[in-house]
C-alpha cells in the first residue's frame, strides 16, 4: 500500500565525526575603542588582531551539547566545558575568560535558544541562524560589526572568509551592514562520490560504472545477484534515508547523474537564476528512482528511517552503493564489523550520457556569531576567530594540541571556523610527500592523517581505525577524485550565495517540506505527473517571489563584477 507523506519533518543525518573578507566605508558602530580595559601589546602576539586584554575580560556564550562534544569531554577527564585547553588558550593569549550562561543537550537547545532570543536577554556573543540574525537585528539587540571586522579580522581570517567568494561574508549582512560573523563552512566538502562495495563488484564480476546505465545495472545485480552469498535476496542496490538529501546515503549525487540539481540555484542560458528543484531533469531522475523502489533496489522502509537507522543496513552488510561526501568512509566502515573482508571505494559520480558530470555544491554557510548591542568589546569575537585559525592553520599552529589527537578537540572551542579547502590541501601535501618519499616528515593535519593510514597499512593493533582515512586520503581515495573534479572544472557552485531573502526567511521551510513530500511520494509510487503540480505550487507558495529576489541579488553581483559601485559598497 502506498504511503503518502504529508508535512514531513526533515531529519538530518548525524555525522559520525564531531565535525569535520572585506572593507567598508560604512559608518562605525559607535564603539569607543579607547575605553578600558584597553588591549596592549604585552601578550603572546603583538598584532592588533591577536593582542590581549589587560586586565582580562569576561565573555558570555550559550552552548549546545551534542553527542560529539560529550564524547570529547568523556575522553578528557581533566577538562570540562568551561575549563579546557581552548578556554585556557583564549584566556592566556587574549585575556578572554569564557563563561556560559547555560549549556544544554541538543534536544533542548533550539527551544531554549528561541525562548532566550524572544526575551531579548542574550549573552555577549550568540550563535544564530540567518532568520534569528535578522530578528535580532530588526529588534535592535545586536551590533553592526562592519567597522570592527575591518579593524580586527586577521589576514588569515579574511582569507578564509574569501575562499569561496564574497558570498560567505555577504550572508552575514543585513541592509548592507555586517550583523553577524559567519561561522565558515565548506561548499567544496559537500562534493558527492559514489561509494561501492568493491568486494561485491569482484564477486559478481562487475566493473565500476561509467554511466548511469552502469549504476542501474550494478544496483540490479546487487539486489538480485546474492552478492553476500547467503542464498537470500536480502540486499539493496543503493541506500536512501527519510531525508532525501542526507550528506551520506542521500540522493543528491544520484540526481546529478541526470543533470538534476534539486537544492541549488542555477544560471540559465539567459543569465537569469532558476531554482534547480523545479527543472525537468529532476522529473526524469525521480522516475528512475521510482522504478528502482518498485523493484526493491531501495529499502522498502527507507521513508521511516533516519540516518542512524539506515546506517544499520550498512553495518549489517545489506547495502551495495552509497552516494555521499568524503567522510562517508567512516560510516561505511561499520560494515567491516560483521564482515572484515568488506571493502568500499569511492568513485566519481557519473551521468546518463557518460560525459563528465557537474558536481553540485550547495552554499552552506548558515550560522553566524552576533554580538549583544551593549557589549563593550565586539572585537572579541574576531580575536577568537583569529586565534582559532592561527593555532590550527597559522604559522604557530599546534595541530595535535588544539585540533585533533585522539579526539577532535577543536570541538571544545565555542567558535570553530576552518579553511574551506583544508582537507584538499592536506591531501595534496600528502600526495607530494608520497611522490618524494618524505611522508615521515609530514606535520600538522597531513602528518596526523598519514600516521593513521600508516598504522592501517602496517596492520598495527589499532590500525583498523585508519581504514577510513585511507579510503579518503589514499592514492585512489575520495580526495583524489575531488582533486580531479576541481582540475576538470566539474564543481558546480550554488549560483545564489547571499543572505537569505525576506521571502526565503518567511517561506523557505514551507517550500522545502513541499518539495520533500512531493519527491518522496513520487518515489513511493505516486504518478510522476505530480511533479508538474509541485512546480505550480512551489511558484504559488513563495517560489515566484524568491526567484525575483534572488535575481535582484544576482543583478547586483553582476554590477559589482562590471566595476560598477555596489549599492551597499561591499567589494
Amino acid at each position: 500500500m502506498l504511503i503518502i507523506v504529508k508535512n514531513f519533518s526533515k531529519v538530518m543525518l548525524s555525522a559520525l565525526l564531531f565535525g569535520s573578507t572585506l572593507a567598508s566605508c560604512h559608518q562605525s558602530s559607535g564603539i569607543d575603542h579607547n575605553r578600558g580595559p584597553e588591549t596592549r601589546g604585552e601578550g603572546v602576539y603583538s598584532d592588533k588582531s591577536l593582542r590581549a586584554y589587560h586586565p582580562p575580560i569576561e565573555v558570555t556564550f550559550v552552548r549546545e551539547i551534542g553527542d560529539g562534544l560529550e564524547d570529547i569531554l568523556k575522553a578528557l577527564p581533566d577538562e570540562t566545558l568551561e575549563d579546557n585547553r581552548w578556554s585556557q588558550l583564549y584566556e592566556q593569549v587574549l585575556g578572554i575568560q569564557i563563561k556560559y550562561k547555560w549549556a544544554v543537550r541538543s534536544e533542548q537547545y533550539h527551544k531554549k535558544l528561541d525562548i532566550m532570543l524572544a526575551s531579548g536577554d542574550i549573552p555577549d556573543i550568540v550563535k544564530v541562524n540567518a532568520q534569528q540574525l535578522r530578528q535580532l537585528s530588526h529588534a535592535g539587540l545586536i551590533q553592526d560589526l562592519t567597522q570592527v571586522y575591518k579593524e580586527y579580522a586577521s589576514p588569515l581570517t579574511q582569507q578564509v572568509h574569501r575562499q569561496e567568494g564574497s558570498g560567505t561574508l555577504e550572508s552575514g549582512m543585513i541592509d548592507g551592514k555586517l550583523m553577524g560573523i559567519p561561522e565558515t563552512d565548506s561548499s567544496i566538502e559537500k562534493a558527492m562520490f559514489l561509494w561501492i562495495r568493491t568486494d561485491w563488484l569482484d564477486r559478481l564480476e562487475l566493473l565500476p560504472p561509467k554511466t548511469m546505465d552502469d549504476v542501474l545495472a550494478i544496483s540490479k545485480a546487487f539486489t538480485e545477484g546474492d552478492p553476500d552469498g547467503n542464498g537470500l535476496q536480502d540486499t539493496y542496490g543503493i541506500a536512501a534515508t527519510q531525508y532525501l538529501w542526507d550528506p551520506v546515503m542521500g540522493l543528491t549525487g544520484f540526481m546529478a547523474g541526470y543533470g538534476a540539481y534539486p537544492n541549488i540555484w542555477l544560471e540559465d542560458e539567459s543569465g537569469k537564476l532558476v531554482y534547480g528543484g523545479i527543472q525537468p531533469e529532476v522529473k526524469q531522475a525521480l522516475k528512475v528512482l521510482q522504478d528502482m523502489y518498485r523493484h526493491h533496489e531501495i529499502d522498502s522502509e527507507f521513508i521511516f528511517k533516519n540516518g542512524s537507522k539506515a546506517k544499520q543496513l550498512v553495518a549489517d552488510g545489506k547495502i551495495g552503493m552509497v552516494y555521499g561526501e568524503q567522510w562517508g568512509a567512516f560510516l561505511l566502515q561499520s560494515s567491516r564489523g560483521g564482515d572484515p573482508d568488506a571493502e568500499w571505494q569511492a568513485f566519481p559520480i557519473v551521468t546518463d550520457s557518460g560525459i563528465a558530470p557537474k558536481v553540485p555544491l550547495k552554499f552552506t554557510t548558515s550560522s553566524f556569531y552576533a554580538v549583544r548591542k551593549d557589549f563593550a568589546y565586539p572585537e572579541a569575537i574576531l580575536k577568537m576567530f583569529n586565534l582559532h585559525l592561527e593555532k590550527n592553520w597559522g604559522k604557530t599552529a599546534e595541530y595535535e594540541t588544539y585540533y585533533n589527537n585522539v579526539m577532535p578537540v577543536w570541538g571544545l572551542s565555542p567558535v570553530t571556523p576552518f579553511p574551506a579547502d583544508k582537507n584538499l590541501k592536506a591531501y595534496r601535501q600528502i600526495t607530494e610527500a608520497r611522490r618524494q618519499g618524505t611522508t615521515s616528515q609530514l606535520q600538522g593535519e597531513p602528518g596526523f592523517i598519514q600516521g593513521r593510514i600508516d598504522r592501517y597499512l602496517d596492520k598495527k593493533e589499532d590500525g583498523e581505525s585508519g581504514w577510513g582515512w585511507e579510503k579518503i586520503y589514499g592514492p585512489s581515495g575520495a580526495m583524489s577524485i575531488l582533486d580531479q573534479y576541481e582540475d576538470n572544472h566539474q564543481l558546480l557552485f550554488d549560483a545564489f550565495a547571499g543572505a537569505p531573502t525576506e521571502t526565503m526567511i518567511e517561506k523557505q521551510t514551507i517550500l522545502d517540506n513541499l518539495q520533500h513530500d512531493y519527491f518522496a511520494n513520487i518515489i513511493l509510487g505516486e504518478s510522476i505527473e505530480q511533479f508538474d503540480r509541485f512546480v505550480e505550487e512551489w511558484y504559488r507558495l513563495g517560489g515566484a517571489d524568491i526567484t525575483a529576489e534572488v535575481n535582484q541579488w544576482h543583478e547586483g553581483k553582476k554590477a559589482v563584477h562590471k566595476n560598477v559601485p555596489h549599492p551597499h559598497g561591499w567589494l
